[in-house]
């Protein structure tokens, strides 16, 4: 894949030096480490959830119970020294219960709001897959716009926000599996899958793992703002750009995928891999990091066809394909361009 022409995405924001992309690598990478020092393993899952939080993204951690999931939540909002909530999913479970209600206040004789637990930095969504439909669609407004509508009046997220949902991959009863435009809403899918020896062994010692509460938070809000803006002037080159929308242009024709890949998801990942270079200490985005980013940004966006499913396909495997079959560009396209 070639390119003759060049167009600085960046311009107005200035270019990132390697000097500052240095700098801010090591910022996100003490981010990182700090929510990564409560959980064992999983040192590149703990990596993409920082790169989801700089990037304002959802997480949905797909994973085997007691692994871990929810302890990263709450790593991450004391990495950042923000507030979280832990909400449980289940059939029962109503829109108001996340979202909050208007109260009625006797001594002012008018309703005031109590807020819900959406109104946290870091919401953890535990098997949310168990709630009805309409109490999961209750998630799409603050996951979009980061507003919540109640009675009509419109109440503003908390920044930093991040929603980690969570669901068991291997059990189906009594649950509402998300349909696509919900999952469309995740920026990410992650596992954080079974630790190693070493790291399981720690844990049946209840040894080397602080409680995420007694974490000393590693960025404020000015700093995660700062990493955001940063993230933003890493350059795109037009050779990329296309490779991106050259792999999705695949999935939308490939004969075992009933439901392509959308422009906001090509923009997810063009957005993801801007942040995933500056945390690898680069200026500009190259073909690995679409590449690495693949499978956690778009494999849970992609719907099979039943003849597919029959046959046990896979979306990352599928993805995989797709990848080795789209020519990446060239190093000079990528940097020169």
């Amino acid at each position: 894949m070639t390119t003759t022409t060049s167009t600085d995405d960046t311009a107005g924001r200035g270019t990132l030096s390697s000097a500052e992309a240095s700098e801010h690598a090591a910022a996100i990478t003490a981010l990182a480490n700090t929510a990564g020092s409560a959980v064992l393993g999983g040192a590149d899952t703990v990596r993409m959830a920082a790169v989801a939080l700089l990037c304002q993204g959802h997480l949905l951690l797909e994973d085997v119970p007691g692994v871990g999931k929810t302890r990263l939540a709450r790593s991450l909002a004391a990495a950042v020294g923000g507030e979280h909530r832990r909400v449980q999913f289940t059939p029962d479970l109503l829109p108001a219960d996340l979202t909050g209600v208007n109260v009625f206040n006797q001594a002012s004789g008018a309703f005031d709001f109590q807020p819900g637990p959406i109104f946290a930095n870091v919401v953890v969504a535990d098997e949310i897959n168990r709630a009805a439909p309409k109490t999961q669609a209750a998630l799409l407004e603050v996951m979009e716009e980061r507003l919540v509508t109640v009675d009509g009046v419109r109440y503003v997220a908390p920044d930093p926000f991040l929603i980690v949902a969570t669901q068991n991959p291997v059990e189906f009863d009594g649950t509402y599996p998300l349909p696509e435009a919900q999952l469309d809403r995740f920026l990410m899918r992650l596992s954080l899958g079974y630790p190693d020896e070493a790291a399981e062994i720690a844990i049946m010692r209840r040894r080397g793992l602080p409680d995420p509460d007694d974490l000393r938070p590693a960025a404020d809000a000015a700093g995660l703002e700062r990493l955001r803006a940063a993230g933003e002037r890493v350059h795109v080159g037009d050779a990329v750009y296309a490779y991106i929308r050259a792999v999705a242009d695949a999935t939308r024709n490939h004969p075992r995928l009933r439901l392509g890949l959308s422009p906001r998801a090509t923009a997810a990942l063009a957005h993801a891999a801007r942040h995933l270079a500056l945390a690898l200490g680069r200026p500009y985005v190259i073909p690995e990091d679409v590449e690495r980013l693949a499978a956690p940004v778009w494999a849970h966006r992609l719907v099979l066809t039943p003849e597919a499913q029959v046959g046990g396909a896979n979306p990352a495997d599928l993805l995989s394909e797709v990848l080795r079959q789209v020519p990446a560009p060239q190093p000079e396209a990528v940097v020169g361009g």
